[in-house]
């Protein structure tokens, strides 16, 4: 067993190392008592948009209204559909779902872990309204393919940015643009383990289209065009001063995050690149990766396996995600299927993501690998 606890992400010592800027910016919120909607939110709205290159970021209490924020702002119908991986967390079938929408599932690249652009036109039909894209473990869709597609079926494209901010996406002429900001809205998480992270919940929407811009601010606060008038239904959902406060110091630290978890993938690459029946994280040729998780896939018979040795070993691991949501009991009969899911299916039974994080040490990730090489031995003479 290691000395110390390995974690799957040390919050705890990132704000050690980020404590004297994280107290003072928590202070000045109490000594203010601008709980709601304080300078500090306008203040990080600002900086984030500015990191972004975009004219306008509109926080909200979390990832989850940014997604249902994002379809009430495009002003989708009951019975419209919204094209969504199948492979990825529940948050975007919810919120279609909640919204009287059908969400319609399509397969993902066995590979990268997001949607398979090829497979997405098949699953249209004049139902068809958008399509969430959702940017997996730290890297980008496709979006040239998907943006084109998009374009010629006159469909809105909403980015689902919250695993993946701070990666860049590069087009086929050279341009690059950051995740969240291709789409005509992008929408990000601010969940403590996030790349970009608060202590507690958040969220934010993104867009360069003006009018959706002050719509998308207005259905987030009740749907106000100024206070007790109500233009639209709203909802409230508000981004909390403190946490604005918070993600405005670790908005300044995000790059450097960013290259200290592509350090410790990086060694995970060289270390592991020699185990036998194990699919290192492939990285896109159009994208940066910030690796917000890094996810091996294992024979569905040695998953299981491999992660109980590594657990005995002090070393944590998790299955991001057990079951496709073709398999969730809450969307039989709700859902749509786009095609073959076979490999969302497999995915579920083969991942695996090991501890990465900001504050991870060599012989904290030397403990990982070789526990990593020993539990592959182990396995293989079991069989």
């Amino acid at each position: 067993m290691f000395e110390k606890q390995i974690q799957m992400v040390d919050l705890h010592r990132q704000y050690l190392r980020l404590k004297n800027d994280i107290d003072t910016a928590m202070q000045s919120v109490m000594d203010d008592c601008s709980f709601i909607n304080g300078p500090q939110v306008k203040t990080f709205s600002r900086h984030l948009a500015e990191y972004l290159d975009v004219p306008s970021v509109i926080p909200c209490g979390n990832g989850t209204d940014a997604l249902q924020i994002a379809l009430m702002a495009l002003g989708l119908k009951p019975g419209d559909e919204v094209i969504i991986p199948a492979f990825t967390y529940v948050a975007a079938a919810e919120v279609v779902a909640l919204l009287g929408l059908t969400p319609v599932l399509v397969d993902v690249d066995s590979r990268t872990f997001n949607i398979n652009p090829s497979l997405i036109e098949a699953a249209v039909s004049p139902k068809t309204k958008a399509i969430i894209v959702v940017h997996l473990f730290g890297q980008s869709c496709d979006m040239e393919s998907i943006m084109s597609l998009a374009d010629v079926h006159h469909l809105f494209v909403i980015e689902d940015n919250a695993q993946s901010v701070g990666a860049t996406y590069t087009f086929p002429d050279g341009r690059t643009q950051k995740t969240g900001t291709i789409g005509h809205i992008g929408t990000t998480s601010f969940f403590p383990s996030k790349p970009l992270a608060c202590y507690g919940d958040g969220g934010a929407l993104i867009t360069s289209d003006v009018q959706l811009a002050e719509r998308i601010h207005q259905i987030a606060n009740h749907g106000q065009v100024r206070k007790y008038h109500h233009k639209q239904i709203g909802c409230n959902s508000r981004l909390d001063t403190l946490q604005a406060a918070i993600l405005d110091v670790k908005l300044r630290y995000l790059s450097e995050f960013t290259q200290a978890r592509q350090l410790v993938a990086s060694r995970y690459d060289e270390a592991l690149s020699s185990c036998q029946d194990v699919l290192l994280p492939l990285k896109s040729s159009f994208s940066t990766h910030v690796y917000h998780q890094y996810t091996i896939q294992v024979e569905e018979k040695k998953r299981d396996l491999l992660q109980a040795y590594l657990k005995e070993r002090g070393v944590p691991s998790m299955v991001y995600y057990p079951l496709p949501l073709q398999l969730q009991e809450a969307y039989r009969g709700i859902i749509r299927i786009g095609g073959s899911l076979q490999e969302s299916d497999k995915l579920s039974r083969s991942v695996l993501s090991l501890p990465i994080h900001t504050e991870m040490t060599e012989s904290e990730q030397r403990h990982i690998t070789d526990s990593f090489a020993e539990a592959i031995l182990a396995i293989a003479r079991l069989s």
